[in-house]
Order: structure tokens, then sequence, then C-alpha cells
């Protein structure tokens, strides 16, 4: 991490606030040993109870990417689930995440459930937060992965949802300049009152509250995060996931997506200066899984595929319905941020405060 994090602090020894933070708060208490697998069999045992005599016990989103396909694995043979997968189609998927999913479930005779979202009504919100000049161009799929399948579980009484949430390859948060909170559902209203064409009636919109309160405390659906309590070292993942099951890597995290490959390897860097692999490195950094000398070598290679990136950005101008020449005329329009627009952010600091005082929450957030 650098100063391309704007609110980022070093302690007299250089060491920076999302390190101590680490050292603080995650590493004394996240433990993966026999004991911690043993604690958390309780979780699971509860999960196997409440699903006797359903169809499945939970669900879990796959998106195709490392942390959800070993997820998946974990869940039906390590952990003896039936989970329902849960995928949500925002458009984007490249043809290595399709065959990724369909290898695994397959594989593991797991039941998939598609939910695939309006693609009239995403474009136009994709467009409306181009137009609104911010980084977090990724707020429109990240809010319809998770209102879609937590509307699902409240829906249907499912009480459990899994995630490939985790500290060994995430402890290290992104700022929110860099990644706003993709729940806000005001600044998603906001940008899309001034920039979108049509209404969203059939988008998945959910507040911010209803995940947090609604959900959580009246519905009782509770958010499971198995990596957590299990050794995961992402490369032994990986080549788990390719010799059993004959899945595919991707050169980064989130690249399952092409819609994210591109905002992530190109819009970012080039139009903010923010590259994510900053926090993607420091997080397995932290976790023993990566030296610093590797990570910066590789930070300064360029995060995109020059050789690609034009039939890259082709793609994306035409999925979008506009000329490249349009996507280019964003590239270079003024640089905007979350706070340029209406947001719940009093709420998410407060939520914050309160989760980390309680100890839901460890990582350094700002």
């Amino acid at each position: 991490m650098d100063t391309s994090d704007s609110k980022i602090s070093f302690d007299d020894k250089g060491v920076c606030d999302h390190c101590n933070g680490f050292f603080d708060n995650i590493q004394s208490i996240w433990r993966t040993d026999a004991q911690a697998r043993k604690d958390f069999q309780e979780t699971i045992d509860q999960i196997k109870d409440e699903g006797v005599g359903k169809d499945f016990d939970c669900i879990m989103g796959i998106s195709g990417g490392v942390d959800s396909s070993y997820l998946a694995h974990l869940a039906k043979e390590d952990f003896g689930l039936r989970p329902l997968v849960f995928h949500v189609d925002a458009g984007w998927n490249s043809q290595e995440a399709v065959n990724n999913i369909e290898k695994l479930v397959d594989h593991l005779e797991l039941d998939l459930y598609t939910e695939v979202i309006d693609w009239e009504e995403m474009k136009d919100l994709q467009l409306a937060f181009f137009k609104a000049g911010v980084p977090h161009l990724d707020t429109p799929q990240d809010h319809a992965f998770f209102a879609t399948m937590y509307n699902f579980a409240a829906k249907y009484g499912i009480k459990h949802i899994l995630t490939g949430a985790n500290y060994s390859t995430e402890c290290v948060k992104n700022p929110l300049e860099w990644h706003y909170h993709a729940s806000d559902l005001r600044q998603i209203k906001d940008i899309h009152s001034q920039f979108g064409t049509r209404p969203l009636n059939n988008f998945p919109l959910a507040n911010v509250l209803r995940y947090k309160v609604y959900y959580r405390y009246i519905k009782g659906v509770r958010v499971v995060k198995p990596l957590n309590h299990v050794p995961y070292i992402k490369q032994d993942a990986v080549m788990l996931l390719m010799d059993k099951y004959g899945w595919q890597n991707y050169p980064q995290k989130h690249f399952e997506s092409r819609f994210t490959k591109f905002y992530e390897a190109y819009w970012q860097p080039v139009r903010f200066g923010i590259d994510k692999r900053r926090v993607q490195f420091s997080s397995l950094i932290l976790s023993g899984q990566m030296n610093r000398v590797q990570a910066m070598e590789e930070i300064a290679k360029p995060p995109y595929d020059e050789a690609t990136i034009e039939r890259d950005f082709e793609y994306v101008a035409t999925k979008l319905g506009i000329t490249s020449d349009e996507l280019h005329g964003y590239m270079d329009a003024p640089l905007k941020s979350y706070r340029d627009y209406k947001s719940q952010i009093g709420t998410f600091t407060l939520g914050t405060k309160v989760m980390q005082a309680v100890g839901l929450e460890k990582r350094v957030i700002r």
C-alpha cells in the first residue's frame, strides 16, 4: 500500500496502518488450527440440523473465482453440507467462469440456481456510473450479486449464506475512495436519477439497513465465512481445483468478470491511479503467501495486457451499446468520487464503528 490511498498513515518504523491493523486486530484472533476447525464444527452441525427435511441446508454464491470455487469444494467434500449454489448472471461472465462453475457443480453433484439480471437495466445503470465519473464502476454488479442472494434467502426462509470472504486473501480492505459501499442504495438511486435513462423496475435493490438489520435480526439470515476457519492458501487451492476439477485460473483476482477485469485493470489505474493489486498483494504478504520483493516486482508491471486492451475496450463499448470514442470520452471526463453524490456514508460510518467495537469488523476501514 502507498499514498494512492490518500488517508494512509505510517508509524515511526514506516509500517502503515493497514498492516498495524492486521497485527493488532486480526493476527491474534485468526485461528485455522485443528481446534478452530473443531469449534467451527458446531456451526456446521447447526446448519445441517436446520436443513433436515429440506432440499438444501444453505446457499452459497459462486462467481467461478478461486474463493467461491474452493468454498464449494469445502462445503461438499469437507463439511458434508448440501448447499444450493447461487449464481447471479449480470451479463459479464468470462467463458472461463462459465466453464469453472459448470465443472464444479457437475463434479460435486450440486444444484445450481442462476438469477439473470435484466440486461437493459443493468446496462443503463452501469452507463450511469460511467457518466458519473466515479472510480467504483462495479457497484451495479456488486449490488445485484448481494441483493439478489439476500432477497432470495429471506423470501424462502434460508437461514445460512456461505460466502468466500476471508482474511487469508482479503485482510487488507480497499479504501472507500477506491471501492465505495455497493450497498449504499441512496447513492445508486442518486447517480441513476441524474444519468440513467430508464426505470429500474426489475433490478434487485436492497438498502443497507435491510441487509444488516431486517434480514439478520428479523428474518434470521446469517452469513458464514468458512474460509476463515480452515487453512486457506490461495495457490494450494488453485492447484487443487485445477487437478481435481479441471478448473481454469485467472491472471488476477476478480477477473472472472470481463467488466471487473476492464475496470480494475484499466479504468481505475489509468484514470485514477488506483491499482487494486496493492490491496491484494498486501493481504497475501500479511498472510505469509507472498513477499514484498515479489509484490513490488509485480506492481512494476502494467495491470493490463497492452496487447489486448484495445480489444477489451472495444468489447466493453459494444456490450454497453456505445462507441469506443464515447467510452474514451468517459475516461477523459472530470474525476469524481462517492463524495460528489448523495450517500448514506454517515450510516455506514456509524455501523462500522459499532461493528469494530463489538469485534465483528477487524480490518481498517475509512
